[in-house]
C-alpha cells in the first residue's frame, strides 16, 4: 500500500470513527455533526437535519475555539466534532486535521452521508 491509501489508513488508525447509528447517538448526547460536502452535492443528495455546514476549506478556522472565525459552537477543544463527507474518505483526513490543531475529540462518520442515508436516519431535501 502506498500514497494516499497508506496515509488514509494511518490517519484512521488514530480516530475513534463512528458508524451512522453511533453518530446519531453521539449527536443526541451533544456531539456536533459537520457536513463538509460542497453545496451542489448537498442540494442534489439532501442534508442531515441539524448538521452544521462547514465546507472543507473553512473547517479548521470555524472549529478552533481560538480561531478568529470560530463558530459559536466552538466553545473548547473538548467539543466532539463528527465530520462527514459523501462517502467517508475526505472526512477522515479532515478529522485528523482537527485533531492536529488540538481538537482531541474530533472524528468522522464511517461511510459518510451515503451510509447515514442507507441506515434510514433523518435526511431532508437539500
Amino acid at each position: 500500500m502506498t500514497g494516499i491509501d497508506r496515509h488514509l489508513a494511518e490517519v484512521r488508525a488514530g480516530l475513534d470513527r463512528l458508524g451512522p447509528e453511533e453518530a446519531w447517538r453521539a449527536v443526541r448526547d451533544g456531539a456536533l455533526l459537520v457536513d463538509t460536502r460542497p453545496e451542489a452535492t448537498r442540494r442534489a443528495e439532501g442534508v442531515i437535519p441539524g448538521a452544521l455546514v462547514i465546507e472543507r476549506n473553512h473547517l479548521e478556522w470555524r472549529c478552533d475555539p481560538a480561531g478568529e472565525g470560530a463558530l459559536p459552537q466552538a466553545t473548547s477543544t473538548r467539543v466532539r466534532w463528527i465530520v462527514f463527507c459523501d462517502e467517508g474518505y475526505a472526512s477522515s483526513l479532515a478529522a485528523a486535521s482537527l485533531r492536529a490543531i488540538g481538537l482531541t475529540r474530533a472524528t468522522d462518520l464511517v461511510g459518510g452521508f451515503r451510509a447515514w442515508r442507507a441506515a434510514g436516519l433523518p435526511v431532508t431535501a437539500g
